[in-house]
């Protein structure tokens, strides 16, 4: 595949990031992978197919099925993991390859910054039927311009074993330094959720937007707490260690991990301390330079439908929250079982509860440091 022509390239540092959906990668709960169609660059410009860069396991049939049929279209999906991954695959591929993307909120304005996305028509799309929290959902305005919709959310905080520690012990990040935890706690292998959760607990809000001083002070915050570890973790080493007890406390991860564990018979919950937690964001754009825009505009608006966004919430390997009320009272209204056991109730506690208390802060890039400088001290971190 050529260098670009148009897009302007942005450096990253190495891939570390196996993240959420990596899951599915490894093979855990895999079953809806097989069956996606997979990218190809002879499909490009092919009218009746729709290129999807996109985490595995998003063009199942089971999500998109519906969508496919209705247009008399085919979906392929160029899977990546991680958005360091999917920046270098941005970063080698022509004007044109690619009609949609999903891509954590975070990593949008590297996009934007690529020419990689174009600016949306908020007329568009049914952004008043989100809940008020997401309708303008900061990290997808540039200039005042719409660049990408919400398609699903999560929140990261503290995950446990239920048998070893108590919603009251886990109530603070402090229970990673206590004398029970010692040996104990598990880390996600990424940066960016792991010591985003690490500058929570040492009172930074918003966690990734530290001057010299605070992020000297997160360094000793993290190098304190290596004595506290069991490891280091891909995604599927977390569900192994959480599984066999040898992680007990794990910052950083959330329900999209636990839910399926804990359904599974597995002794774990997540928890948002009371120091906050993270939210990771995905998001739907059209890629620049597109000769199917209106195709992928379509496929964003199906997929803030009512059925699609049920569809998505309630995938047995990976749930997730979901921004659309009217989906909310489907889930409600189909399914109630699934809306209890995602906090997604209309009546009653549910996951907008957090982020009304302001318990939630987005997970960004860093602010003050490069990706680089965060990268590294991660590194030293885990080398001590």
């Amino acid at each position: 595949m050529s260098k670009p022509a148009d897009h302007k390239p942005i450096v990253m540092p190495p891939a570390t990031d196996l993240s959420r959906r990596g899951v599915l990668k490894a093979g855990l709960a895999a079953s809806t992978l097989g069956t996606a169609a997979l990218w190809n660059s002879a499909d490009a410009a092919d009218p009746k197919v729709l290129n999807y860069l996109s985490w595995p396991g998003n063009a199942d049939p089971s999500i998109v099925g519906e969508f496919e049929k209705q247009y008399g279209v085919k979906i392929r999906i160029k899977e990546y993991v991680g958005g360091d991954q999917m920046m270098a695959v941005v970063n080698q591929s022509p004007p044109g390859t690619f009609d949609v993307v999903l891509a954590d909120a975070e990593y949008m304005h590297l996009l934007k910054a690529a020419d990689f996305i174009e600016p949306l028509d908020p007329a568009d799309y049914p952004l008043k039927d989100l809940w008020p929290e997401f309708q303008k959902f900061p990290l997808h305005w540039f200039d005042g311009k719409l660049y990408g919709v919400m398609l699903d959310f999560g929140y990261l905080g503290l995950s446990y074993n239920t048998k070893a520690f108590t919603p009251k012990e886990v109530s603070s990040y402090s229970v990673m330094w206590s004398e029970k935890a010692k040996g104990k706690v598990g880390f996600f292998d990424w940066y960016l959720p792991s010591m985003g959760c690490i500058s929570l607990s040492n009172g930074n809000r918003p966690p990734f937007d530290l001057d010299k001083a605070k992020f000297e002070a997160l360094k000793k915050k993290m190098f304190s707490l290596k004595p506290q570890a069991s490891g280091f973790y891909t995604i599927a080493d977390i569900f192994s260690s959480m599984t066999n007890g040898r992680a007990q406390l794990i910052p950083g991860i959330g329900e999209w991990i636990t839910l399926g564990l804990r359904t599974s018979g597995v002794p774990v919950d997540t928890i948002i301390p009371e120091e906050g937690g993270l939210q990771y964001t995905e998001s739907l754009s059209i890629v620049k330079g597109t000769s199917k825009r209106d195709l992928a505009r379509k496929f964003i608006q199906y997929s803030l439908t009512p059925r699609a966004q049920v569809a998505m919430a309630t995938k047995v390997d990976n749930r997730k929250s979901i921004p659309s009320m009217p989906a909310w009272k489907l889930l409600n209204d189909t399914k109630p079982q699934e809306a209890k056991l995602l906090r997604m109730e209309l009546k009653g506690p549910n996951v907008m509860d957090e982020y009304k208390a302001k318990k939630i802060q987005l997970r960004q890039l860093p602010k003050q440091q490069s990706i680089e400088d965060w990268n590294d001290l991660w590194s030293q971190f885990k080398s001590l």
